[in-house]
Formats: C-alpha cells, structure tokens, sequence
C-alpha cells in the first residue's frame, strides 16, 4: 500500500536524523545509535518489516549512497597533505589492507570456521573503515602532528579499494562455483581477477577524470544559475557512478571517490557550497542506510553471536590490525607512539555493512548454510569496533602525548590589527594562538608577525579538517558582523565546548542599534564583558591604546581578607584608564575574561589588559593629586604596570 510505503520512509528518516542527533547531544558514536534504532525498529518492534527490506531496490540504493558519501569524503582530501605521509597512507593501503586481509580471513576460517573461499571473501570485506566513522573520531580526539592526517586519508581511500577487492573476490567465488563454466579452473579465475582489476582502475580513472573535466567546464563558464550548481554537481556524481558500474561491475565507488580529489584539489573553480550541499545530504544518507541495514537483520541473527566472535573481533583489534600499522610503517618516520596510535584507529563502517548484505543475498544460492551468519558477524566487527575505539582512542591519545587532555591554546577567529596585537602579546605568555580569517592580506600580515594563521571560511565544514586544533580549547570570536559571529559559535560548537566559546558583542552599526540581534542561545559566551564590541576595541587600539599586563596595587595584594576582587569592586579604577579587562593569569593558566559578574581576581593574579594612551611606562595608574568633590584625595588606581607590549612591529592598518 502506498501509504505503508509512506510510513516507512517517513520512519526511516525520522530514526535516521534522530539518531545522529541523539549521538550528539549525548557524546556518543553515532553509528552505535543508529543500528540500535534500526535493529529496534526492525525485527524487535516490527515497526520497518524486515521481509520489506529484501528486494533489490535497496541494494541500489545503498550502492548509489555510499558513492555519494566517498565522493564527499574525496572533497576533503588535500594532494598537499601527501607530502610527509604519502607513503605510509600507501602502504597502509596496499601492504596494510592485504595483512589486514590475510589475517582476518585465517581467523575466519580457525576460529569461526567458515570455509575458506568465504573466509576470504568476508576478509576483504573487513578491510574498510570508512569517513562515516574516522572523521568524527578523529575530530574528536583531535591529535597532533601527521596520524591525523594519514588516519583520514587511510579511511577515505581504503573504502574503495576494500570494496572492489571484495567484489573481484565475490566474481571469483561465482564464477568457480558456475556449473556451466566449471572446467575453467583457477588459472581462469586469476586471469578473470587480473583482468578486473585493471578494468576497474581503468574505467575509474577515465571516467572519473572525463565528469570532472565537464563539472570544472560547466561551473567555471556559468553555464548554470547559483540554485543549481549544487543540483547539477550531484547528477553529473550519480551518472559518473551509474556509467562506471555499468561499464565495469562496483568501479562507481573508486570514480566517485577520485571525482571528490580531484574537485577539491583543481584551482579553477570554488567547491565550498558544493561541500556544504553534500554533508547536508551525507547526513541523510548515513542515517537511512544504517537503520535501513540494521532493520533487514532477523532476531535469529543473534544466535551466530557468541564467544567465538568476540574472539574474533580481539583478534582484530589487538593482533591484525597492530601488525598491518607497523609492517606498513617500516621504513616512514612515523614514532613509535604515532604508530600505536593508528593500530588503534580501525572502526569499521557503512561500506563493510552494504557490502556483506549485498553479498550475502548473492551468495545464498551458493552458499545457503554458511552465508547466514556472514551478516550478523559483519555487524558485530562493526558495532565493537566502533564502541572500542570510539570510546577510548581520546584517552589512549593523552597517554602517547597525541592529543592534549587540558587544552588551554586560543583560536582567534579574525585576524584584525587589533586582534594580531592581542594575539602577540598572549603567544609571548606562553599560550598557543592561532587565527582564522578569510582575508589573506589579514593572515598574511599575521604570519609575518610570527602568529600561525590560516586562511579559511570559518562557516566551512571543511575548516575543521584544514586546520591544527590541537592544543586549542577555546575560540574567540573577534569579527565585527554579529549575524556570522553567532553561526560562526554554533558552527564550532562540535569541536568545543559551550564554555569555552566566546564572542564578542553586537557593535553599535548593527541594525538593533548595539543590542544583540541573534537570540542568547544562539550566542557565544561574552568576550572581554558583556558590552565590549568589535568598534570600542579597534577605536581603543586606533587611538593609541597598548597591551598592558597588570597586577593589584601593593595596598591590594597586601590585604590578607580580600580572597579576590569583583568586576564592581575595581570597576572606578579601570574605568578611569580607559582600560578594558581582556586575560586573566593565575597559576600558569589563562582565563578569558567574559560575564562581568563572574570576574574574580585575586591578590597574586595578573591582568593582561587593553589601556589607553594615557599610561606610556610601568609604574602606578594612580593620579594623587586629583580630588573628589569633598576635596578629599581620590584613591590611587588599584593596578600597577607590569610591562607594556613593545609594538614596534604593530599592527598595520
């Protein structure tokens, strides 16, 4: 009935987008929630009928999906990375894929006992990880240094390769067991790989570089409107695909993955909204496929779970995929430490479920028997090795000193005079600093005042994956538009914490006349108090203002009852300097001054602080010889100065 149809699709997606959303807003690895759903939905609840989820339809489906998902993968990959880690990203996808294949499939065969033509197969299946997967992980733990970058590529490229081998596997099985072609042997079986193989690499390449040269044509020379750029990239993607497997069985998935690199990489045309187009759809697809997949399983399937397959999967995780990391790893420079911590990044993905469900409706009248567990053992590798490495790659990177537990780093988002200024005079403090801006003669002139820098749209997913976070726990957003400071908050909020995103207020040009236009949710926490804006702070600096660092007035430190003073308490002094409260040091660390309310300095703190012309040289802010209106001596100011930033090398305008 169509509207048992309608329902089920509407279930699918409703499950899909939940789930992901659930994942996030708990923490946990998103693929974990959605074979839960699927599985609830499916055989447990009957909510999707797993005898619905048979027919072919939906293996196209999630074939033509998962080239849609390797070609945005393949939009994230920069040639440039290849420079230090291109050999280690190669041989862990050639040496390290036919370890991991050789391995996996003997215990396949010993310990689970299959034969061994599906030990086999099922072995080349468990060769893919996948970006669905590595990605977020990855963005997660945030490491340091290259294992990123060779953890990203490896699960990016290795998608492919693992899913043409098995295919050329599965063509072999079939041809073998074809009693018409019986007499042909296995010297023909080999020629038959051999000959796959090359067409699937050669039908890849030239098709892939054919739809490229075409989509660069048709976008450079503006031969369709900006609504439909998006729309035209994804047919000439799906056609490429669709024209790859018809010419050579499973090649989409290699075309459409060497159709993103090569998108991403070319200097004639502009893919962001194209990246941005295909991760609002990859959400979709990612969230369809799993509670699809997971609902097709039968509650039968659990009784092919038991101890041998747990052994299994430590045999994975502990000996297979150890070994492929440092036999690949050979002669790279790679330390030691980087090693272990990429044999501890192998969670399997969307690709080896697709693919081991395909493969189990083909192989079920060869293999009617065995093929039934094939599944439910694929799903388990999954399931495990997400939760495990999902659950402790971030600890196991603090222990190798990959990833910092405590980062206390600033990441400036805007790379203004005034900003470059503040940023300075923090790196000399010894905090790690790094700024963003889309403007190049902004970053530039950062790079050349020592700053590390980069040159990105911040509202581009792709940012994440372009710049070094590591070391970096707080963001502050420095921009003088509120509207893109606010999407720029909510955008980064994936990677840091509410508390530790900061933004400046809405400037009085903005059209609410300086009262914050975006809702407070929608807001970063206050930066540098509650009314400070991105105007007062460039007018302060244009003006002549430095970068002072501060401590109380002897009279303050000195005073054994006062645990800390409050903004309100200090307030008459600070105002009278023009001088605006930007870092507070204590201990060693750096705090961000934000809600006014909350300000609490103590007797031995520091105040890294903007002031104005009037103070030149350390020394007291005090004015003695001033009076109130009683004629009463007014207070001396409760700062000294501890040294004024040296800006010779000032910002330039």
């Amino acid at each position: 009935m169509p509207e048992s149809i309608l329902l089920d699709i509407t279930i699918v997606i409703v499950l899909g987008v939940g789930a992901q959303w659930a994942a996030w807003r708990f923490r946990l690895p998103s693929i974990l929630l959605l074979l839960l759903v699927g599985f609830l939905a499916g055989p447990v609840l009957g909510l999707l009928s797993p005898q619905s989820l048979q027919g072919d339809w939906l293996f196209a489906f999630v074939s033509l999906s998962i080239g849609i998902i390797l070609f945005e993968g393949g939009l994230s990959l920069r040639l440039s990375e290849l420079r230090e880690v291109g050999g280690i990203v190669l041989n862990l996808t050639t040496i390290g894929a036919l370890i991991t294949w050789g391995l996996g499939a003997a215990g396949l065969h010993y310990i689970l006992e299959y034969n061994v033509p599906l030990s086999i197969l099922i072995g080349a299946i468990l060769i893919v990880t996948g970006p669905t997967v590595v990605i977020p992980l990855l963005r997660h733990v945030q490491p340091k240094g290259r294992v990123g970058t060779v953890a990203k590529w490896e699960g990016i490229t290795i998608d492919p390769v693992g899913a043409i081998l098995a295919v050329l596997v599965l063509e072999t099985l079939l041809l073998l067991n074809d009693p018409s072609r019986a007499e042909a042997g296995v010297n023909a079986a080999v020629e038959h790989v051999a000959i796959g193989l090359g067409l699937e690499i050669f039908v890849a390449l030239g098709i892939s570089v054919a739809a490229t040269m075409l989509l660069v044509f048709v976008l450079r020379q503006r031969m369709v409107p900006d609504f439909l750029r998006n729309a035209v990239t994804l047919m000439v993607v799906v056609a490429a695909f669709v024209v790859s497997n018809v010419l050579q069985h499973e090649s989409g998935l290699l075309t459409t993955t060497l159709m993103g690199i090569a998108l991403a990489n070319q200097p004639f045309v502009s893919v962001q909204h194209i990246v941005e187009f295909k991760e609002n759809l990859q959400v979709l697809l990612i969230g369809s496929l799993f509670v699809l997949l997971s609902a097709r399983l039968e509650l039968s399937a659990l009784e092919y779970i038991d101890l041998r397959v747990l052994v299994f999967l430590g045999l994975l995780i502990f000996i297979v995929r150890p070994v492929a990391v440092f036999v690949s790893a050979v002669r790279s420079n790679l330390d030691w430490e980087e090693k272990a911590f990429l044999s501890w990044m192998a969670p399997r993905g969307v690709v080896a479920a697709a693919v081991a469900s395909l493969f189990a409706f083909q192989l079920r009248p060869v293999y009617p028997e065995a093929v039934d567990g094939m599944v439910p053992v694929v799903f388990a590798v999954i399931v495990g090795t997400v939760a495990i490495y999902g659950l402790t790659a971030a600890p196991l990177a603090q222990w190798f000193g990959l990833a910092d537990p405590n980062p206390n780093g600033l990441l400036f988002v805007g790379a203004a005079p005034w900003v470059r200024m503040v940023a300075r005079r923090v790196q000399d403090l010894g905090v790690d600093v790094s700024l963003i801006d889309n403007n190049p003669t902004d970053v530039e002139h950062a790079r050349e005042e020592g700053l590390d820098a980069y040159q990105a749209n911040v509202l581009s997913e792709t940012v994440l994956d372009e710049i070094n976070l590591y070391g970096l726990g707080r963001l502050l957003i420095t921009i003088p538009n509120d509207e893109v400071a606010s999407l720029t908050a909510l955008h980064f909020s994936e990677v840091f914490e509410s508390t530790d995103i900061h933004q400046l207020a809405a400037g009085p040009n903005s059209r609410h006349g300086g009262e914050d236009e975006m809702p407070r949710h929608m807001r970063g926490r206050p930066l540098f108090g509650g009314s400070t804006h991105y105007q007062s702070l460039e007018k302060h600096v244009d003006e002549g203002g430095t970068v002072a660092l501060l401590t109380l007035a002897d009279d303050y430190a000195e005073d054994e009852q006062q645990e800390y003073y409050t903004a309100d308490e200090l307030s008459d002094h600070y105002d009278d300097f023009s001088l605006i409260p930007l870092f507070i040091l204590s201990e060693g660390d750096v705090e961000v001054v934000s809600e006014m309310e909350q300000f609490r300095l103590r007797p031995d703190d520091r105040l890294l602080a903007l002031l104005g012309p009037e103070a030149d040289e350390p020394g007291s802010l005090g004015k003695p010889g001033t009076t109130d209106g009683d004629a009463s001596p007014v207070e001396e100011s409760a700062f000294e100065v501890v040294d004024i930033h040296d800006d010779e090398d000032g910002a330039e305008e």
